[in-house]
């Protein structure tokens, strides 16, 4: 078992560190995302050097222009990158457009209408999976698509739907048959967002500082060669893409906010004097950096274990589910250790680590709250042992 990374993988850390420190960090005086896009002006010059550094579509198959990196490559990328609060949390687009990798499954006349806009930048899309009581139960969802000859008709709520503002289409989770739900009964659409009988109706600002749309679906028409992948496929999709994004965000990303924190944590307890002595020299602030440090590298490795399983073919849904509960609850505990280090300093938005503390409490909840996730691993840890 060999736990050292490659040089290549070496190289390409360096390389986002580098970028990351010099062209991401020193932007955090001036702006931080408190929306759900990066602004031009900050974006563009940020892509085109990323594009001039290989840093491009990192995800996306070489056929259509992409890295096709791993998922244990781009963990690394993404805890480098989770040590800046100027890349938006949820829609990064520094290193290309955001393309979800279920878009990846379009096909035929699709891959002109969606796949390659979104690629070069013409289109942006959005995800509408949750809905007001199907949030991380998503096999309990509401909406129906009913075929109508040549056309499905959708119909219900989605919430919490970041991007949908601006967005040109949305990839849409809806029921096809209500009897099988998850097992074969939920078909993902592609659905231009000014079709007749769309309509976003209202934003939620979030402590997040983002504000993710509602879109109601009243009796959308959508053609049948607008169904992605497969009827009834959806549903597996869906959990193909959460369990990418629970390893690479929640996990990875989680741990480079936490490696941040603690560089900063201990920096600063060097620094500052009380009652004559560094902070550094007091045994609680010992402890609090000597538990982060421990409860990092555990984590740290469980993403990359996890990654590495991922990239051979092995199902890691437990896995993942442990990455994301882990990795989300070390974090906001090490940021918190960093806020109570800095004391009032800690507080105020001079400091990065505010925005790490709402973005983290958030990952506690979005795409399956940690409760609802130990939850569903205690089941399956149960049901494999009740075969022995």
């Amino acid at each position: 078992m060999d736990f050292n990374l490659t040089d290549e993988q070496l190289l390409l850390k360096e390389t986002v560190r580098r970028f990351v420190d010099e062209e991401l960090i020193p932007l955090e005086a001036e702006y931080r995302p408190e929306a759900e896009a990066m602004p031009d002006k900050y974006l563009r010059p940020l892509q085109k050097k990323a594009k001039s550094i290989g840093l491009w579509l990192l995800d996306i198959p070489k056929e259509y222009g992409g890295a096709d990196l791993d998922l244990l490559t781009r963990c690394v990328i993404s805890e480098e990158l989770g040590r800046t609060v100027v890349i938006p949390y949820r829609i990064n687009e520094v290193f290309g457009p955001d393309v979800r990798p279920p878009l990846l499954y379009c096909k035929g006349e699709q891959k002109d209408k969606y796949l390659r806009p979104v690629l070069s930048g013409e289109k942006r899309m959005c995800f509408a999976l949750t809905e007001p009581d199907a949030g991380s139960d998503p096999a309990a969802m509401q909406t129906r698509a009913v075929r109508d000859g040549d056309d499905f008709v959708i119909s219900g709520t989605k919430r919490f739907i970041s991007g949908a503002g601006y967005s040109q289409f949305a990839q849409v989770w809806a029921l096809t048959d209500p009897e099988k739900r998850a097992r074969g009964g939920i078909t993902s659409f592609l659905v231009d967002l000014d079709t007749p009988g769309v309509n976003l109706t209202r934003q939620q600002p979030t402590m997040m500082g983002d504000s993710p749309w509602e879109i109601v679906f009243d009796n959308v028409r959508v053609p049948a060669a607008n169904v992605l992948g497969e009827v009834g496929g959806g549903f597996a999709m869906t959990q193909e893409w959460l369990t990418d994004g629970r390893v690479r965000c929640h996990g990875a990303q989680s741990v480079g906010m936490a490696q941040r924190a603690l560089e900063m944590m201990m920096d600063y307890s060097q620094e500052r004097i009380t009652f004559g002595k560094p902070l550094s020299e007091r045994q609680i602030i010992q402890f609090m950096i000597v538990d982060s440090a421990m409860e990092l590298h555990a984590a740290r490795l469980m993403v990359f274990e996890c990654a590495w399983r991922y990239d051979r073919g092995e199902n890691v849904r437990d896995t993942s589910y442990m990455v994301k509960i882990t990795c989300s609850e070390m974090a906001g505990r090490v940021v918190d250790r960093a806020i109570q280090v800095f004391g009032g300093m800690g507080l105020t938005k001079e400091l990065p680590l505010e925005w790490m503390y709402r973005q983290l409490r958030s990952i506690r909840i979005t795409e399956g709250a940690t409760e609802v996730l130990r939850w569903r691993l205690a089941q399956n840890l149960l049901k494999k042992r009740s075969r022995h």
